[in-house]
């Protein structure tokens, strides 16, 4: 078996994760997270937490998973979410018509940046059939499909919404309110961790490509000729990148860079994208991402948003696969401004001038008693529309008479009635736009590859063990008490030392039921790093017996002393030095 299918055997018997509502068939794209994994889940997000947001001195919000129809259109969701589907004219099934061309095709990592007549082409060239039920798709058409779970909001259809594809327009669209928080001063971080959906067209490779995920965003706010960031906190961090250059070239291969080389080498456009890859390593390190199987990949031209300029994306490689798990992006003033231009409020911060500068300004002053009784009620829109049209162009002005639209309707007024003319102003400052960064983690694909990493097996007193090698600030319990019999007090003790650890804050199993090296392979097999051990001997002189996972070294510590022994144990000590 592979080691994802080795896996999905292990989440699905162990309660890490599994297939959702299977009583009634499983809905594919959706699992549900088990005991096991619900509390890996939620580790993994403090972990993510405690370096983006308090380390970072980020805020954080918690934004609605339903929104109008009218953001997803400023954002460009609306038309643009899509992904290439191809349906068989022989049984009906849809498939991802980009992923058939990169299973099939040799050398094609990216099919989707080819664009949809290049698929369909290669669809034909290669004969590729459908995997449903292996009818030939030459003469099926590919098709942009609109990823988004549309819904409506409140009774009737006259409020269309929809599920986030993202949880980032949830911080862009509270920005008003959010640089108030932030006392209008740049920069200012907001970060945030929530479940989004996509209505993917082939879920795929268990918690991979699902329907609903979490992801954990920071949208980074920036003065883009002020604000730089502290490059010399990571300059020296080694970064493993593959670079557009090196996926171009026959023989490119992953270089490693430190922050500093990388920059001074200009395969790094950013500065600010390459300050947080340099910060995510320390966190992928943390969650327990085996960094010989990580990657930082450069997306290639076709890949990129035409308004960021670098993005790289954080890989793991999982069976053989490289699965992007982090996207790394300058988005630029993009999103601000089209939500600005859509909602017609203020996306921007007041930027201080060191000293008031005086400036020419062209201005209007429109004769309502002209505009009044030619334009009627109209009067009023043409006036704002001509202080629009100044402040964006003021050689429109230079001709006899200038013609503006409102509401698709054109409106011409002669040049004397606008008022226009040139006036010098003292300014104190401007309002600008800021611009983002953005780290956005897959949670979900970050869980699985932390899974996937960490599961090993090894031989133990002649056995074979399976065991999830997981650090133990994210394994989902920290230490499990075993009693050796549950009998002469044993048991009874045992308890007490299982309630006293819950109470100094620790995740704690209690395990009674089989033989003593049967409850030591449970724990092994979910990742729990410790497991303390009462025996009849350790009774006698008050000591516990702290076994280690990974080594299955073991060591005998005072009971006083188990709530600061196991909390020196998961800071890094081990436990051979206690």
């Amino acid at each position: 078996m592979s080691e994802t299918g080795d896996l999905a055997e292990l989440a699905k018997r162990r309660g890490f994760f599994f297939s959702s509502n299977e009583v009634y068939g499983g809905t594919a794209g959706f699992y549900t997270y088990g005991p096991e994994g619900a509390a890996l889940k939620r580790n993994v997000e403090d972990v993510w937490r405690d370096l983006f947001v308090r380390e970072l001195g980020n805020m954080e919000l918690e934004a609605p998973t339903v929104m109008p129809e009218a953001v997803f259109e400023a954002s460009g969701h609306l038309d643009g979410f899509d992904d290439m589907i191809i349906e068989c004219g022989e049984c009906g099934a849809t498939h991802r018509a980009d992923h058939l061309v990169e299973d099939a095709v040799e050398g094609i990592e990216d099919a989707e940046a080819l664009g949809t007549e290049r698929v369909a082409e290669l669809v034909a060239e290669h004969g590729i059939e459908c995997p449903s039920c292996g009818a030939a798709l030459a003469d099926e058409p590919v098709e942009e499909f609109n990823l988004m779970f549309g819904t409506n909001i409140g009774p009737g259809s006259g409020s269309p919404g929809y599920l986030r594809p993202e949880t980032a327009q949830g911080i862009f669209v509270e920005f008003p309110r959010l640089k108030e928080y932030a006392r209008n001063t740049l920069p200012f971080g907001v970060a945030q961790i929530g479940r989004a959906y996509r209505n993917e067209i082939s879920p795929r490779r268990a918690l991979v490509r699902v329907r609903e995920f979490t992801q954990a965003e920071l949208e980074h706010f920036i003065d883009p000729e002020r604000d730089e960031p502290p490059i010399e906190r990571v300059e020296d961090v080694e970064l493993p990148l593959y670079s557009a250059k090196a996926q171009q070239d026959a023989d490119g291969t992953m270089e490693y860079h430190t922050v500093g080389e990388a920059l001074d080498a200009d395969i790094l456009g950013s500065e600010w994208v390459a300050y947080y890859l340099g910060r995510s390593m320390e966190f992928y390190e943390r969650i327990g991402i085996d960094m010989d199987r990580f990657r930082y990949r450069q997306h290639l031209a076709g890949e990129r948003a035409h308004y960021a300029a670098d993005c790289w994306d954080a890989e793991t490689e999982l069976g053989g696969n490289w699965i992007e798990v982090t996207g790394f992006a300058y988005r630029s003033d993009y999103d601000l401004s089209k939500h600005a231009e859509y909602s017609e409020e203020s996306f921007t911060v007041f930027r201080q001038y060191d000293e008031p500068k005086t400036v020419e300004r062209a201005v209007v002053d429109p004769d309502m008693s002209y505009l009044g009784p030619e334009f009627g009620g109209d009067a009023a829109a043409v006036a704002e529309a001509l202080e629009s049209l100044v402040a964006r162009d003021r050689t429109a002005f230079d001709g006899d008479s200038i013609t503006v639209e409102v509401d698709e309707e054109s409106y011409t007024v002669p040049t004397e009635e606008t008022g226009f003319r040139i006036e010098e102003q003292t300014e104190a400052g401007e309002h600008i736009t800021p611009h983002v960064v953005e780290p956005s983690f897959g949670v979900d694909r970050l869980v699985y590859s932390v899974l996937i990493h960490g599961h090993n097996t090894d031989t133990v007193d002649g056995e074979e063990r399976s065991f999830l090698e997981l650090p133990a600030k994210v394994a989902p319990t920290t230490v499990a008490v075993v009693p050796l019999m549950t009998k002469d007090g044993l048991d009874d003790r045992a308890r007490g030392i299982a309630d006293r650890l819950r109470s100094e804050g620790f995740e704690v199993a209690y395990d009674d039921t089989g033989n003593i090296g049967r409850r030591y392979r449970r724990q092994d097999e979910v990742g729990t790093p410790y497991c303390v051990t009462i025996d009849y001997e350790t009774q006698e002189d008050d000591t516990v017996t702290i076994r280690e996972r990974d080594s299955t070294e073991q060591n005998r510590v005072a009971a006083s002393e188990l709530p600061d022994v196991i909390r020196r144990l998961v800071a890094g000590e081990t436990l051979s030095k206690l």
